[in-house]
Parts: structure tokens; C-alpha cells; sequence
């Protein structure tokens, strides 16, 4: 059981979170002074720590700075008008009260960073007023001496004590530093002692060591206290934490990780042991060590460890790989799915923001591409403007980058990606992209905790998200109104369901199928499996996907359940928002555009929802369509301490597909392809012409072949024959046969086998290339023995000819 503090990201509850982040945005590297001039160094490092925060100088009749300065009067403007100044409060604000309690303390130091924010910046309503200056510095002395000091032990969620407040605590000390009484800068350094004294460990459970995210948190926070205080120490110790040289590099956020939080050299990432979290602690840790590499770059403590490649590294290797068009992809998003103001394309700002941060100190060949990437970014998301969610110094950057004809924006790239250490795949093609969240022993179906993501159920039972032009089909009211027990590409078991995550603390839940993940040929094509065990039920299925060029075929066999319930399968969940009248065509015929629509069609083989695209059922479904709106609040899905959806009811219309497979079914299966961006007429002439050919479709092998690529695709569940390829145990394989050339991919996704054996039908008189693991025996029939194991589900490679 973890107890992380839930909004990481947001911590300003005006409700402009990421536009102030200090972490999430930045000036320019210069170089610190150090003593030898003359010039303290503790002055230069706290000046540069404010203009990370507020951007320093800026002319604020700046078209581009127009929504930023409005988002921080807004905010700013809130939380001045309800803050209670008067001399016998009990509370800074009515709704943080009472304010000993920890998410309360927390958030009234993010509320007076938000104020902080807004008086040190040029250009904002609130810039240089002397009555605001005096009210936060007196307020901070409240809180102090109320709620927050050494004295005080840890209650409730420890992210808050140790993390959340003494975060804002330090940035407000730096940016009121001449306001605040040496007496009273001291007593907040001392609570930040108490709290978080050093990277290291956590304070209420001393013999755990931090990791990830938290570790990066804690560095930063520390950096800021002896920046504040004037400690070398501290400094040394912050730099020093982001390597952990206390424990030999154990915990380092430089070294790839075999197991447990961190980064893994296929560029997944996990926190909290078990969860696929690329998108949010990933984010995190990426913000704050960006951060220091600003904030201490030229100083006696700037960070030299070249183990920081790893990060440079991640940055195409794991947070481009699930960024679309600048949203961050929700299957790396965890429990924050569930959060109202930290959204998809929230995050995907974020991680813009942070990699454009990070290349002020990186490697010129490192910061060149990043740049491209960054701009590809921004400029492809015209739904939600990258300039309407970041704040002034984030501005800044991206202007540089945006207004320099030699940084050339980075097209959508185009490929198939399988993270096979955190259970997720990607496969991206011109105009789209899908991702598919898996779960197996080694890797959660969901997190959630602290009031956060009660509906998260099937959210890693093989759901299937589709990235098209429409950018808004996630972070539009999708998370609360959508059924989530009817997510795309989920095989489920229709039973009632109660929330997660009620009480405090954050539960994963990890099921306990061995198979999940895939196999990558070329770049180009994949195949992925995974084997359902369902949580609370008897249901148990077999399920396979196959990523192809205009295409994904899903597959699924060995669908059983005994509990008298019907069992359905979801091909499709889409948004069409408040009142889309999306065309549904089934089989050529047009469905009634209007909510209330509920139709089967015992035997279709094709559908097509008109702006997203089409599905092909070969050998015919048992389909059904059901146009409805749906009815739902934030609230319902999340009632964390600060992150806590609003209640204002939302009503959104969807177009769900299911196939339903009956009561109690025995050995049961489907089959269907995705053809996202086909117009119903390519749709019907691709479901007659069928280019693709179901090969198996069993309990024991899964297979699709594509006779005009040479494509042939097998997941094998247990050893035998499968469209001429024969496998000796589990293990999913895919051959390429074009041009004389026969391209192999293999991968044991289950991590069960020492070697995997695969035959091909097809003569080969030569190896063009191999992997090392890859022994080929060359003739009629190629025998490639693969060793397996100890390679983490990765892919083998060989090239025969």
C-alpha cells in the first residue's frame, strides 16, 4: 500500500495548477557566482529560483502573455477576495478549514504561492501591492504557528507534511525572501528539516528509501531550503539525493531499474512498484530534475553525474512514445485520469514545458531534436492551444522555439512501440494512434486510493484507446460519463460494481495472468496478447491484437464464466460529446442519429461511425449499438482532500458497439478490426475484399495474415501450428516475407519460457542478421531458437534471406 499525495501537478488550487508550477516552467541557464567574486552565490541562486517561477522580466503588452497574465489575475484575484485577514481566524480560507488538518495546510501554502506568484509578476493585477505582501508574509507565520512546525507529528497522508507544503513553503520564501524576518525564514527552514530532511528516506518511515518521483521532489525541496538558508550542506545534499550516493546508487534517478520505480532501458517507467505512470510521476520526476539542472547549472553544486544520459534519453525514449500531438497518452496516467483539473492535454503541457526546460542544460545534440519534438507538439494541438495552459516563463521558451525559423517541428512519428516492462503498447500511424493498457502479475490494472479513481475497474483489462483529430475525445467529460464497465477492448463481466479507493492511501490491484505484451517487427508492425483473469469472477478469456498498416484486429477465445451473468465484449466507447449526431452505418444501412437508439444485429459484419471510422466483423457479430447520453459529475469518480471533482452534473453522448457473448458463456470468442480515419465505403469494400485473413482464432494460437505485406502474426498460447508456424511453447511471432527477405520477431510477453523454438514453412538460405540471442538453422524449413530468458518480454530479432 502506497500513500502518495494525489495532485502532484496541481497544487495551486486556484484551478490554473500547471500555469505556475515552478518545476514546470524556467528561465534560461545562466552561470551562478560563487564567493570567489565577491558575490554570494545563496543571492544568485534564490534570484534565479524566483524568475523560474515568475519569468523575470517580461514586457507584459506581450500578445503572448495576454492569457497567462488573465489565468493569473483570475486565480490570484479568487483567492485574495475569500482570504480571511482578519486577526482572530481560525482558517486562511473557509473551505481549508480546519486548517491543522494536513490536505488543508497544504493547499492554503499553494493558495498563498498563487498570490505569491501574482505579486512578483510584471504585468499582474496584484504586482508590487504592498497589502498583499504583508497579508501572505503574515499568513505564512499563521500557518506556522498553527498547523505546520517541528512540533507537530505526521497525521494523515505524509505527501502533504513531507512533500506539498514545505514545496511552496520554499518557493515562497524565495520570492518574499526580504519580506519575511530572519527569525521566521529560519522557522520555516526548520519545519522543512523536520519534514523533509534529505532525499533519502522518508520521514515517517525512516527505513524506506525514496524512488522516483519522490525522490526528484524531495531534491528540489531541499535545494530550495539551503538555497533559503544558506547551507551548503543542503545544496550538496539535494544534488547529491538525485544520484543517492548515500546508498551507492541504489535509488538513483540516473540508472535504469530491473524492477520496482524508475526508468527501464525500453523506456517504461513505474512508480510505486507496480503502476505504468510515464504520465504522471514519470512527468514529475522528469519537472523536477529539468529544475535543478536550471537552478544549479554554473553553481558549486551543479549536477555532473553523467548518469543524467538516462534522462536525456527518456525524453524520445518514454515520454515521446506516449505523447500524442502534445496530450499525454491516459493509459501511462494512473489514478490522475480520474482528476478534474489535470487533464490530458494538461500533462502533455506539462512534459512539453519540462523537456523544453531540461534542453537549456542538455547536450546540444540532445536539445536540437527535443526542440523539433516540442514544436511538433505545440503546433499540431490547435484543439487546446499549448499557450492557453502554461504560464509566463513557459511562455518564454516555447516563444523562442516557436518564432525560430531553424527549429523545424518534428512531424508525428510513425511505428510501433511495445513497453513491455510496464504492460502498454503503442502504434502510431499517419493521422492516428492506438494504446493498449495491459496488466499482468508484474503490472497493476489500476491504482487508485485517497478518493481517487472509483471507476477504474477495466482500465487495464486491454482497454484500446483511439487518437485521431478529435483531441478533446478523452478530457472532454469522458472520465466520469463514459460507462467504465463498457471501455473499448475490454472483455467483461457484467456484474455490479462499488467504488475503489474510498478510504485513505492508494491500493493497487494486480491480477494474476502471466501474459501480457507482445512482440515489434520493422519498427511497423506488432502483435500483443493478454491473458484475462478476471477480479471477482470466473470469467477467463484469451485475448489477442494485431497492429497492421490501416489497421488493428482484435481477437479473443476461451471466453468462460459460470456466474450466471452475461459477458460482453467492447469494440468501441466513443465520445461524440454534448450533442454529437455522429452517422452509425451497420452493413450499409444508416441507424438513427438521436439518443435512445438501442439495436442488435444478430449477424453484422461491418460498422462505421461517421468522422471516426470502421469495423469489420469477419466472420460475422452478435453486435450491438447503443446511442445514449450519460449523466455524470466529477465528483463520482473523484473525492480526494485537493483533488476532488466539482458536482456540476455533465451529459455526454456516446456510441457504443459491444459484442455480446450471453449468459455464462463456455469457450466463447470474437473477432474485429479497427479501421480508424475509413470512410464507410472503403469500409464495406474492405470487409469484402478481406485483406487480412483470421488464421486461428483458439484457446491455443491466435493468428492473422496479410498476403499483400507478407505479413503472417501468431500468439501462441501453447505449443503448435498456426498458419504454417510452428512454436514449441508460448510466445508470440511475427514473419515478414517481401523481396527475398524473411523478417522475424519474437517475444515470450508471459516471461515464462528459457527458449522459444519457432519453425517457418517457408525455405530460407542464409541469416542476413540476428540478434545474439537468436540461434538460426537455415534450410526447407528454418528452425530459430530464441533464448527468452531473463529479456523481460522484449522482442528477437532475426533477418533471414
Amino acid at each position: 500500500m502506497n500513500h502518495a499525495q494525489p495532485r502532484r501537478r496541481t497544487l495551486l488550487a486556484a484551478g490554473i495548477g500547471a500555469l505556475l508550477l515552478p518545476l514546470a516552467t524556467g528561465a534560461g541557464v545562466a552561470h551562478a557566482a560563487t564567493a570567489t567574486d565577491g558575490t554570494d552565490p545563496f543571492d544568485t541562486l534564490r534570484a534565479r529560483a524566483a524568475e523560474l517561477t515568475t519569468g523575470g522580466a517580461i514586457d507584459p503588452s506581450q500578445k503572448v502573455f495576454a492569457d497567462a497574465l488573465t489565468a493569473l489575475d483570475t486565480a490570484a484575484g479568487a483567492q485574495w477576495a475569500a482570504m480571511d485577514r482578519t486577526a482572530g481566524r481560525t482558517a486562511l480560507w473557509p473551505d481549508l478549514a480546519p486548517v491543522k488538518d494536513p490536505g488543508n495546510f497544504s493547499q492554503s501554502y499553494g493558495r498563498l504561492l498563487t498570490l505569491a506568484t501574482a505579486w512578483a509578476t510584471p504585468g499582474a493585477a496584484l504586482h508590487g501591492d504592498e497589502t498583499v505582501a504583508d497579508a501572505i508574509t503574515e499568513a505564512l507565520a499563521f500557518l506556522n504557528d498553527t498547523a505546520y512546525n517541528p512540533s507537530k507529528p505526521e497525521s494523515g497522508n505524509w505527501w502533504f507534511w513531507e512533500i506539498g507544503a514545505p514545496r511552496s513553503l520554499m518557493d515562497l520564501c524565495v520570492l518574499l525572501y526580504d519580506r519575511i524576518p530572519a527569525d521566521r525564514i529560519a522557522a520555516y527552514c526548520a519545519v522543512v528539516d523536520r519534514f523533509c530532511a534529505n532525499p533519502d528516506r522518508r520521514t515517517n518511515s525512516p527505513s524506506l528509501a525514496e524512488t522516483g518521483a519522490n525522490r526528484a521532489d524531495k531534491g528540489a525541496i531541499v535545494a530550495l531550503r539551503g538555497i533559503v538558508g544558506g547551507s551548503a550542506e543542503k545544496l550538496a545534499l539535494a544534488r547529491d539525493g538525485l544520484s543517492d550516493t548515500r546508498d551507492g546508487g541504489k535509488h538513483s534517478l540516473f540508472t535504469y531499474v530491473p524492477s520496482g520505480d524508475g526508468f527501464y532501458r525500453d523506456g517504461s517507467f513505474v512508480q510505486h512498484d507496480c503502476v505504468a505512470y510515464t504520465g504522471t510521476y514519470g512527468n514529475v520526476l522528469l519537472s523536477r530534475v529539468a529544475y535543478l539542472v536550471a537552478l544549479l547549472a554554473g553553481s558549486d553544486w551543479q549536477i555532473t553525474d553523467p548518469g543524467i544520459s538516462v534522462i536525456h534519453d527518456a525524453v524520445e525514449r518514454s515520454f515521446a512514445a506516449v505523447t500524442f500531438d502534445g496530450l499525454m497518452m491516459d493509459a501511462v496516467r494512473g489514478r490522475a485520469i480520474s482528476r478534474e483539473r489535470e487533464k490530458d492535454y494538461d500533462t502533455g503541457a506539462g512534459t512539453t514545458t519540462n523537456v523544453l526546460l531540461l534542453a537549456t542544460g542538455a547536450p546540444e545534440a540532445y536539445a536540437a531534436r527535443w526542440r523539433s519534438i516540442a514544436k511538433g507538439w505545440i503546433e499540431r494541438n490547435t484543439d487546446i492551444p499549448y499557450t492557453q495552459l502554461v504560464g509566463i516563463p513557459a511562455l518564454k521558451r516555447a516563444a523562442a522555439v516557436l518564432d525560430d525559423p531553424a527549429v523545424q517541428a518534428a512531424a508525428a512519428p510513425v511505428g510501433h512501440t511495445v513497453l513491455a516492462d510496464m504492460d502498454r503498447v503503442v502504434h502510431r500511424r499517419p493521422g492516428w494512434a492506438t494504446a493498449l493498457s495491459l496488466s499482468s502479475r508484474r503490472i497493476a490494472a489500476w491504482e487508485a486510493g485517497n478518493g481517487e479513481n472509483l471507476h477504474g475497474w477495466y482500465t487495464g483489462d486491454g482497454m484500446l484507446y483511439l487518437y485521431d483529430d478529435d483531441r478533446t475525445q478523452y478530457s472532454d467529460g469522458f472520465w466520469p460519463t463514459v460507462d467504465a464497465q463498457r471501455l473499448p477492448g475490454t472483455t467483461v463481466d457484467t456484474r455490479t460494481r462499488t467504488n475503489l479507493g474510498t478510504g485513505s492511501g492508494t491500493g493497487t490491484y494486480k491480477p494474476t495472468n502471466a501474459v501480457a505484451g507482445g512482440a515489434v517487427l520493422d519498427n511497423r508492425f506488432g502483435a500483443a496478447a493478454m491473458e484475462l483473469i478476471a477480479a471477482g469472477s470466473t470469467l477467463r478469456a484469451r485475448k489477442a491484437w494485431f497492429f497492421l498498416d490501416d489497421a488493428v484486429v482484435a481477437l479473443g477465445a476461451g471466453i468462460t464464466a459460470s456466474d450466471g451473468r452475461t459477458v460482453e465484449t467492447v469494440v468501441e466507447n466513443r465520445n461524440l460529446h454534448a450533442a454529437g449526431a455522429r452517422r452509425l452505418t451497420v452493413d450499409g444501412a444508416a441507424q438513427p442519429d438521436g439518443p435512445g437508439r438501442d439495436a442488435t444485429f444478430p449477424q453484422a459484419r461491418w460498422a462505421h461511425l461517421e468522422g471516426v471510422g470502421g469495423y469489420v466483423f469477419p466472420d460475422g457479430a452478435a453486435l450491438r449499438a447503443l446511442r445514449e447520453e450519460r449523466t455524470a459529475a466529477w465528483s463520482d469518480i473523484n473525492t480526494g482532500a485537493d483533488t476532488a471533482g466539482s458536482a456540476t452534473r455533465l451529459t455526454r453522448r456516446y456510441e457504443t458497439l459491444w459484442i455480446d457473448h450471453g449468459i455464462s458463456p463456455t469457450g466463447a470468442g470474437y473477432a474485429y478490426v479497427l479501421l480508424p480515419g475509413l470512410d464507410a465505403a472503403r469500409t464495406a469494400d474492405w470487409s469484402s475484399s478481406r485483406p487480412v485473413h483470421v488464421a486461428a482464432n483458439s484457446a491455443q494460437a491466435q493468428a492473422v495474415h496479410m498476403p499483400s505485406l507478407g505479413l503472417t502474426a501468431v500468439h501462441f498460447w501453447a505449443a503448435g501450428t498456426a498458419a504454417g508456424i510452428t512454436c514449441d511453447g508460448p510466445g508470440t511471432v511475427l514473419v515478414r516475407r517481401q523481396g527475398g527477405r524473411i523478417g522475424v520477431a519474437v517475444a515470450d510477453p508471459g516471461r515464462t519460457a528459457t527458449t522459444v523454438t519457432v519453425t517457418l514453412p517457408w525455405p530460407a538460405h542464409g541469416v542476413r542478421g540476428a540478434d545474439d540471442t537468436v540461434a538460426v538453422s537455415t534450410g526447407r524449413r528454418p528452425v530459430l531458437a530464441v533464448e527468452v530468458a531473463g529479456s523481460h518480454g522484449h522482442t528477437h530479432t532475426a533477418e533471414l534471406y
